[in-house]
């Protein structure tokens, strides 16, 4: 099966709110999501396609020369398989071809998985932000030197 990646548009949100709602205890509203892709001239959002069907999805906002990960997620069916990497390398493209210079993230401190794919692109811990999350700590994330 072939993955393709493509901008988000409205029309794939019901597919991006059932992921979401399946991935994360603290789901983005659809309205949130409305915002970002139509609105939010920083925002930056991608979908991971197969067949026609949304598998994932991520976004970024771009400020300057600093680019902010706001969200990655891939349904379950499809974790483990190379998707979360096609849409971070995505995102690092894009934040690069707008200018960025680093890149910044916030992660659960439990989402190992998460956390790993980010180390394999570089990314370095740099602290920790309590009770980023209404249950859970974040590690901070950062990724510089973009442009090199």
């Amino acid at each position: 099966m072939q993955v393709t990646i493509e901008p988000m548009q409205v029309y794939h949100l019901e597919r991006v709110m059932a992921i979401e709602r399946e991935v994360y205890p603290s789901p983005w509203s659809r309205n949130a999501f409305i915002n970002e892709i139509l609105e939010n001239g920083f925002a930056s959002y991608w979908v991971a396609m197969v067949d026609e069907q949304v598998v994932g999805y991520a976004g970024i906002w771009t400020i300057m020369d600093e680019a902010h990960l706001t969200t990655l997620a891939i349904c379950r069916r499809w974790q483990r398989r190379g998707v979360g990497s096609l849409l971070l390398e995505r995102l690092l493209f894009e934040a690069k071809a707008l200018g960025a210079k680093r890149i910044t993230l916030e992660v659960r401190v439990s989402n190992d998985k998460a956390q790993k794919l980010y180390k394999k692109y570089g990314f370095i811990s740099s602290g920790l932000r309590p009770n980023y999350y209404q249950d859970e700590d974040a590690l901070v994330m950062w990724l510089d030197n973009l442009l090199t």
